[in-house]
This record gives C-alpha cells, structure tokens and sequence, in this order.
C-alpha cells in the first residue's frame, strides 16, 4: 500500500472527507524568497488560544480531523510555542493527526519530541538541490536572530534539511516534501526528488510557482510541468497536481473570540518594543513598556511609555508589572518566559508573542480597520 493511499491527509478519503485547521502560532520566519510578495503577515496567537479557537470551530458544527501548524512563520523557529500547541491540542483531543510545514533548520534536534506526540506527518520545503540553487531562489536566511550572508546560510540550509528529514525518518515520522517549481530550479527537480527519498521522505508534492498578475517573475510551463514530474516520479512517490489534503478551514486573522479584547477597566494594548516600529523585545530585556490605547476619537494611538521594574526579583517583578500594566488587556512582545506569562495571566493580561509591526498588530487587536493615522 502506498502512502497517498494509506495516509489521513494524502489518501483519496482525505480528499473526499478531512478537514483540518491550520493553528497560527509561530510568530517566527526562517526565511524570505524572491518570489514572495511583500504582504503584512498576521501576528501569531498563543498556544491556549489557539486551542480555544479549536475548541470554538468543533462546538460550531465543523468536523476536524487534523490540525495543522504552518503559520504565520515557521514551526521551528519558535519550538516551544509548537510543541506546547500540539501537546494541548493531542491532550485534548487524543486521536486528532497532527502535522506541521517548515523549512526545516533545526529539526534534527526536536524530531524525538515531535514523535512522541505520535504526530501525521511533517511537511519539508525543499526547493533546491544545491546551494547555488538556493542562492537563487531566496532573499535572506536568518537561521537565528541574526542574518548571515546568502551563500553561508544557503549551505547551512542544506545541511540542516537533509539532517532533519533523515532524523524524523530514523524517528518513524511520514516525511512528506512540497517543492515549488520556478524556472531557476526547474532543471533540478529530479535532483531534489532522488536526494529525498535517499535520506527516507515518503512522498512529495510538486507545486508550481504562479507569479502574481504585475510579478516581474515569469511562470514554469505545463511542458515543464509534466517534464519534471514524470523525472520525478522515477524516484519518489508523487501527489497528486496541485495537492489539497481535504477541506481547510481558513483562518484570514486571528481575530476570532479567542483574542484578547479590550474592556471597560482595560482598554490598552502594553507593547515591548526597541523603537516603536516593530514587536522586538524579549520581555525579560524591555525596560520601558509602549501604551497604546483609544483616544476620545476612538482611535488606537501610542498614549505613553512606563517604565517596566528593573531585573531580578523573581515572580515579583512580573507581579509589579502586572500593577504597571493594570489598565491593559495584552501585552506584546517577541518572546516571554513561562512565569511572566503565567503571573500576568493571573493578573488578568494575555501575552501575545509577535515579531511584526506595532501599528498593524495593535489595529488587529482593536478589531482592524481603523481609519486615518494617529497625529502626535
């Protein structure tokens, strides 16, 4: 038996009956490729919300069968948001299929974790067979925090893909690989489909790259097309053209009752960030702490900055921040600690962990839409 006919998500029943949600909880990005329009991504949410949001789509009536974390960013890069969503999620609902899309950079590392939650599958995107290939194809690679020079980071990406699918192979985990086809790599599709399934991938999905109406980018051919996947199917076990694994339930932002909303009490957003441009303090390094919240008008502006309480101190210093931020609902930031979390929770205020711009993320929590500009 095959995999695309054994599996949940590949089988024809998948097609025919699956629905699966996909939870928007990684707030990181590995990478950016030179095909990607330059679009706002939404800000990721918590793991217990997204498990609230879960739970609020099966009480509506929707039959989900997988859940899926693909997004904003990559699974990876923030791992313990990704595992704490995917163990609450196998907690709660035990026979639920789990699978995650990532690029793959440190994967190797968390491939046992990630099979002891028994989970589906993990999707790799594989879209080069060689660094100077990838060199191509993507912007930048930040492996870390820090960005490193293309043909560095290229090599490294290399390394860390094949490492990674060999490691969830060696962990019993189905591999699936989603390649996009673009004409710099289009020769090389046949390479990529034998080094995958060399190092033990199962199966893998062709996509190919359709450019935007004004991209300067051109598409691949259905010559082309139907070249490399016939190349590629020597080798590895294909999907189907254009693959959907069942019904998606589409979540545009994460705006559904799950999100933190503003009250009578607490009508600010409490914000960590360096300049005032984007979310990218770590809790533990913020010193001061941006206020936005309505004005008269209605309008959601920057109203003040406080001063967060110096370092040490343990939980106490979380339960002056608490006092600090009495009048807000949420807190942003690029990332927090398991207690700050937890006191200001039980301090009635929710961490949301982002990497993205202020204005936007703060104008999504006020509901979006908001008209005009702030004027200071």
């Amino acid at each position: 038996m095959t995999t695309s006919t054994s599996h949940p998500c590949f089988g024809p029943s998948a097609r025919a009956s699956v629905t699966r949600v996909h939870l928007p909880v990684a707030p990181k990005t590995f990478c950016r490729t030179n095909f990607a329009p330059m679009v706002k991504q939404p800000a990721a949410i918590m793991p217990d919300d997204a498990l609230t949001m879960l739970d609020e789509l099966i009480d509506s009536g929707k039959k989900i069968k997988v859940v899926g974390i693909t997004g904003p960013g990559d699974p990876l890069a923030n791992f313990e948001a990704t595992y704490k969503t995917l163990k609450l999620v196998k907690k709660k609902y035990p026979t639920m299929s789990l699978c995650l899309t990532t690029l793959g950079i440190g994967g190797e590392k968390y491939a046992e974790e990630l099979a002891e939650l028994k989970i589906s599958h993990v999707t790799f995107l594989v879209d080069a067979a060689d660094s100077a290939t990838a060199e191509k194809i993507y912007a930048w690679i930040r492996p870390s925090t820090k960005n490193i020079p293309l043909p560095d980071a290229c090599k490294l990406l290399m390394k860390e893909q094949a490492a990674a699918i060999k490691a969830f192979k060696e962990a019993g985990v189905t591999v699936k690989v989603n390649t996009t086809i673009y004409p710099e790599n289009v020769d090389q599709i046949e390479n990529i489909a034998r080094a995958v399934k060399m190092l033990g991938a199962d199966i893998m999905g062709l996509i190919p790259f359709i450019p935007e109406t004004d991209s300067e980018f051109p598409a691949v051919s259905d010559e082309q097309i139907a070249e490399v996947r016939a190349l590629a199917a020597e080798h590895i076990e294909l999907m189907e053209p254009w693959p959907v694994c069942g019904a998606t339930v589409k979540l545009e932002r994460p705006t559904s009752s799950s999100l933190p909303k503003p009250s009578v009490n607490r009508p600010n957003v409490a914000v960590a960030s360096s300049g005032g441009m984007d979310i990218d303090l770590h809790l533990g390094h913020a010193r001061k702490i941006l206020i936005y919240g309505p004005r008269e008008d209605g309008l959601a502006c920057l109203l003040e900055a406080r001063e967060a309480p110096e370092p040490g101190g343990g939980a106490d210093r979380w339960e002056k921040l608490a006092e600090t931020l009495s009048d807000c609902f949420v807190l942003l930031c690029a990332a927090a600690g398991e207690t700050p979390k937890k006191v200001l929770a039980a301090n009635g205020i929710r961490t949301v962990i982002s990497d993205e711009n202020v204005e936007g993320t703060v104008d999504v929590l006020y509901g979006g839409g908001k008209k005009g500009k702030c004027k200071k």
